[in-house]
């Protein structure tokens, strides 16, 4: 009879578990597996098991290619299982591509006279996921908010950063969840930095892989109204809970469909002109003047027109506006002196459609 063996965490299991222990019981008669105890988890992975050991156990156990399971209790890293395998001398070892204690286990195998092998990759009989992965995803929010940019977008690109320059932003609801999206999509809103929060993913590095900026998910993470520091990661400069902009703030649909990653190299456009905007905006949001923020938004308007967007056509009394996220299309924001005034367009302009900060 051929004995195999193989050792892991294990912590949640899931399919790819399971391919693992099927493959690896294919190269023998008899497989045992492994997993590290609760002690040797805590000490080696710096977290909790997300169960009992003897749930686990007993989990690993009921898989039909299965035939012992044992618990690594050994404080040996990479090694937890030591002292199981040099007891049962099993005749092969089984790792994955990825393990990162080739030489050690080589050696414990040379002690023994088991053969080690590397199980090679196979095309996955489910879309790959980690235990760490599984754990972001239980952790990730039901719903999210998007949000609105009022001023210095792009200097949250980390090639386009300025040592002085800002970006100020406010999340907005209603929010969004996996199953409810009251909003177009790819409009500029921010709405890929939210759809990687609710999956349970970094939206920065997302974000950042997409070559555009971090603003998005660090607003939409974060809550509020708030300024940040321009930069190549998120430095948040000041928060604010939004009440300067409640009951004053509109979005309309262009009917165009938006591309931030597609506008990120655009020719010829005024940073000069957004950065000053930011600084008019934040000095809104830090002495918490509507007048000095709308200020700053009109000039980022200036911006987009010198980009060659069509200009827009505001409410009779909205006090700013500008187009969202890279413009070219999508969301309009609009911004009102008061709640009665956005009420009165909300009236007159059945395409308007009323956000708040969230």
């Amino acid at each position: 009879m051929k004995r195999v063996f193989v050792s892991g965490c294990y912590d949640i299991l899931h399919a790819g578990h399971v391919q693992f222990f099927t493959e690896a019981r294919a190269q023998g008669d008899h497989l045992t597996v492994c997993f590290a105890s609760d002690e040797v988890l805590w000490k080696h992975k710096e977290r909790r098991s997300s169960l009992p050991q003897d749930h686990k156990k007993a989990l690993i156990e009921s898989l039909r290619m299965v035939d012992a399971v044992v618990i690594g209790e050994d404080h040996d890293l990479g090694l937890d299982f030591k002292s199981h395998f040099l007891e049962l001398r099993p005749d092969l070892l089984v790792v994955t591509e990825d393990d990162q204690y080739t030489h050690a286990k080589k050696e414990l195998c040379r002690q023994v006279g088991a053969s080690y092998m590397v199980l090679p990759k196979t095309p996955p009989l489910f879309k790959p996921v980690s235990t760490s992965s599984i754990v972001r995803y239980i952790r990730a929010p039901q719903e999210a908010p998007l949000r609105v940019d009022f001023a210095g977008g792009w200097l949250d690109v980390p090639r386009f950063a300025r040592a002085d320059g800002f970006v100020v932003n406010c999340a907005i609801s209603p929010k969004v969840s996996l199953r409810s999206w009251p909003y177009e999509r790819e409009a500029g809103l921010g709405g890929s930095g939210a759809w990687a929060l609710l999956n349970g993913l970094d939206g920065v590095a997302s974000e950042l892989d997409l070559g555009v900026g971090w603003q998005d998910p660090a607003i939409i993470r974060e809550g509020g109204l708030c300024v940040w520091r321009s930069g190549e990661r998120p430095h948040l400069d000041i928060k604010t809970d939004g009440s300067l902009v409640a009951g004053r703030m509109a979005l309309y649909y262009t009917g165009k469909p938006h591309d931030t990653p597609g506008l990120c190299d655009l020719q010829g456009r005024d940073f000069d002109g957004i950065a000053a905007s930011a600084t008019l905006a934040r000095k809104g949001v830090w002495q918490q003047d509507l007048d000095l923020l709308a200020q700053g938004i009109r000039r980022y308007y200036e911006t987009q027109l010198s980009e060659g967007m069509e200009p827009l056509n505001p409410p009779a009394d909205a006090i700013a506006w500008k187009y969202c996220g890279g413009g070219h299309g999508g969301y309009a924001l609009f911004l009102f002196a008061d709640p009665q005034a956005r009420q009165l367009a909300l009236t007159v302009n059945s395409g308007l459609i009323p956000i708040e900060p969230a």
